[in-house]
């Protein structure tokens, strides 16, 4: 390696055009997503009808609901070191296998015990996959699309859930609810031999790991008009760094990885208590339950819309004072949803906008976080980093995805948007608390 002319990988992918071999990246990760994205969100979808086949209401199905945020919690902080250890390709494959393979045995679960650990077990693949996936795709990205290219790779979580949405209203009552989790099973199993013929290894762990010629390889296939860089070594800016979580809370990093954990945990209590929840509450509200599936598509594809320009201009932006305005925002709307939701003539299409722009206010700081999040870590713990912190917003789905099936139950739909409120508040006051300063610039943005 000392024999070759040093080049900075990052400053390359920053001078390199943004070409088809990337747009095949981004591609394969949204696909991963998608199927990540339908399997996250089928117990919103199958909810009502299991509930009704088990005989149980909201408390019944909370255990169920929160088995799986829990295993998502589980797989990010697990598989997030794995990527870094091992590599990111082995990390999505293991998971996109792992939760695909649960997903199905999850159709053959008939008690509440069984779908309690197969949804722990599907959570694991699931929470596993995406800290992986963001971080991949942003290696491959330059400086100047990397809001962007993040944002397309997890698009598949808002389209999948889209999908899936519309897909259970016409699979549920032909196949019941174990048909939403044979589609989310099958899918990603069939489309997994594909993965892992064409899926790649991220440039930036191949050069930590010295593996100078499957490196020069991949690129050429990023730049195939390039040169030849037979006698090139490419190398990162950031100094060798150890591996593992701990390394997280190195000074240099500390305050803002604390900051960060706080932000993600309690916008996910609040996104998650809202997506997982928000059919039910409605219904619960009086939305006939045949439409409950058109608040996860209204959440959901919102999001999609708002977020694309939100992700374009992200790096422009200060991102710290994006993710506090769409909280406050996001805490303005919820009371707008709990005074329609507690009107005695409920008005459907006030509250079916204010879902829609909770899409923005609610999920819009994941998309502001995880960008921040990758920018902040080094390569050698940046799965990890972006892992850790996906982990600790999953331990807030936990609390999230208990806890309303519990408000809910107490205190109705009005009580629901009520108490939604205070984890978007504090995951404003958490992320005030965030630096202005961001360690990017050692690793080449």
């Amino acid at each position: 390696m000392a024999m070759g002319a040093g080049v900075l990988l990052p400053r390359w992918f920053d001078d390199a055009r943004f070409g088809r071999y990337q747009v095949h990246v981004v591609l394969l990760c949204f696909i991963v997503t998608l199927f990540d994205g339908f399997d996250t969100q089928a117990i919103a979808f199958a909810g009502p009808a299991l509930a009704q086949a088990l005989g149980v209401g909201p408390r019944g199905l909370a255990p169920i609901v929160t088995a799986g945020v829990a295993g998502m919690a589980l797989g990010a902080v697990v598989f997030g070191p794995i990527g870094d250890r091992y590599g990111r390709r082995v990390a999505v494959l293991l998971a996109t296998a792992m939760f695909g393979l649960f997903s199905l045995l999850t159709a053959l679960a008939d008690s509440v015990g069984q779908l309690v650990v197969l949804r722990f077990l599907t959570g694991i693949g699931m929470g596993g996959a995406a800290p992986n996936v963001y971080t991949l795709a942003s290696e491959f990205s330059p400086t100047r699309h990397r809001g962007v290219v993040m944002l397309l790779a997890g698009l598949g979580l808002p389209v999948g859930a889209i999908l899936g949405g519309l897909i259970a209203g016409q699979v549920i009552p032909a196949w019941g609810w174990q048909g939403v989790f044979v589609i989310g099973g099958v899918a990603p199993l069939l489309a997994l031999p594909v993965l892992m013929r064409v899926f790649p290894e991220s440039p930036y762990f191949l050069a930590r790991t010295g593996q100078q010629s499957r490196l020069r390889q991949l690129l050429a296939r990023v730049a195939p008009e390039a040169t030849s860089w037979r006698d090139v070594v490419f190398t990162l800016p950031e100094p060798p760094a150890r591996v593992g979580a701990m390394a997280l809370l190195a000074p240099d990093l500390r305050h803002n990885t604390l900051a960060i954990w706080a932000t993600y945990f309690f916008n996910w209590v609040a996104w998650f208590g809202l997506v997982l929840w928000v059919p039910s509450v409605l219904s619960a509200a009086g939305l006939p339950e045949d439409r409950a599936g058109l608040a996860t598509v209204t959440l959901n594809g919102a999001a999609l819309v708002f977020m694309l320009p939100l992700a374009w201009w992200l790096p422009s932006l200060p991102v710290r004072r994006v993710i506090l305005w769409l909280l406050v925002g996001a805490v303005g709307v919820s009371a707008i949803l709990a005074v329609a939701t507690g009107a005695g003539s409920v008005n459907w299409a006030l509250v079916f906008a204010a879902v829609g722009l909770s899409g923005l206010l609610v999920g819009g700081p994941q998309i502001a976080l995880n960008y921040l999040a990758v920018s902040i870590y080094p390569t050698a713990v940046r799965a990890s980093g972006v892992g850790w912190a996906i982990g600790l917003g999953r331990v807030g789905t936990v609390l999230g995805g208990a806890a309303g099936g519990f408000v809910l139950a107490d205190f109705g739909p009005q009580g629901f948007f009520w108490a939604l409120m205070v984890p978007l508040a504090l995951a404003g006051i958490a992320a005030v608390s965030v630096r202005d300063k961001r360690p990017v610039q050692a690793v080449g943005q």
